[in-house]
């Protein structure tokens, strides 16, 4: 049992997984970093000061009465609040993500298209001369195929 769950573990597809998923995690919180701390400041100062982060619609006030700083200080206070401007960064988020995601897979996509293209010709097992894969008689020696 235990040499079996060894080859289970240790089988490429299963460690290419793991890194994958670990890459995946570490690009999505630099991607929120981005989106956070690069993105949102000069968007909000363009917008007239806006911080999107702090975005929210009171749905029922707390033990205190609004306005609330934060979506945290409204937590505090024990009200009900929608913070859109938190969705905002998530949906931003993941739009760079999906963006990069896509020029990605176009640019592999890409790579193994050329790959697939590259074989055009075959080798002539008499003569080894190079000849088009469609080829039934070799032009050099003229062997049958």
């Amino acid at each position: 049992m235990f040499k079996e769950f060894k080859e289970f573990a240790l089988k490429g597809n299963m460690l290419d997984l793991a890194v994958g998923i670990i890459i995946g995690g570490a690009f999505g919180g630099m991607i929120t970093s981005l989106v956070k701390d690069v993105l949102m400041p000069p968007i909000g100062a363009l917008l007239g000061g806006v911080d999107f982060a702090s975005k929210m619609w009171v749905i029922k006030e707390g033990a205190t009465a609004a306005p609330y700083a934060t979506p945290a200080a409204a937590a505090e206070a024990g009200a009900v609040v929608m913070s859109y401007g938190a969705f905002i960064n998530t949906a931003i988020s993941f739009l760079i993500i999906a963006l990069v995601v896509f020029f990605l897979v176009k640019a592999v996509n890409r790579f193994r298209k050329e790959e697939e293209a590259e074989v055009t010709t075959k080798e002539c097992p008499y003569c080894k001369t190079e000849i088009a894969l469609e080829a039934s008689k070799c032009p050099a020696c003229t062997s049958s195929l």
